[in-house]
């Protein structure tokens, strides 16, 4: 009987300890949340929230990145900006229509501003790759958003390629250029993202 009573005992402190475990590896996996609203966005209309476009915000620091989505002449937004560490600036809700996509079509659809959010990575991917922390928590940050409003992996863009794809049917109208996230960071993250899809 006391052999009986010490196994059961050696089990729950193992399932006890499993558990504290799994606790603990879960609360890590969150990344920091910062409020940062940005005044950068359209009050007349609500986001269908259905595509997912990509950004880096090819500047020295998130402080500096912050400033450019929620300040200036230019009156871009975004809906979240990850830093290096994966401490993300939530600047929007996903139902808010604001200004990152500029002129753009994604899968034949115009206008994304309308219908996508924007996730912007700090840094310039041309010289510095994603950080695993960023990747993890931009995909933290997504997975409810994607399983919530069932969006398509397809309709997870870069800002290049939506762009791209406005210029190759209007190339005749003048649209804005800038250095984005690049083709190999985007396969990237999209190998990672499809892990937990």
């Amino acid at each position: 009987m006391m052999k009986i009573k010490f196994l059961l005992l050696c089990i729950l402190l193992l399932a006890m300890g499993s558990c504290t475990m799994s606790a603990q590896n879960a609360k890590s996996a969150h990344y920091k949340e910062v409020s940062y609203p940005t005044p950068n966005y359209d009050r007349n209309k609500v986001n269908e929230v259905q595509g997912v476009i990509l950004h880096h915000t090819a500047e020295p620091t998130v402080q500096r990145s912050l400033e450019v989505l929620s300040k200036g002449p230019r009156k871009v937004g975004t809906h979240c900006v990850i830093d290096y560490d994966g401490t993300r600036y939530i600047m929007c809700a996903p139902t808010v229509v604001t200004w990152h996509a500029g002129p753009s079509i994604l899968n034949g659809r115009e206008s994304c501003n309308n219908f996508t959010i924007g996730i912007e990575f700090q840094g310039n991917t041309l010289e510095r790759p994603l950080t695993k922390a960023q990747i993890q928590s931009a995909i933290e940050y997504l997975l409810p958003i994607i399983k919530k409003y069932r969006i398509p992996i397809q309709n997870i863009a870069t800002h290049e390629m939506v762009r791209t794809a406005y210029k190759k049917k209007y190339p005749k109208k003048k649209c804005y250029n800038k250095s984005d996230i690049t083709q190999k960071e985007y396969h990237r993250f999209m190998k990672e993202l499809r892990k937990h899809l």
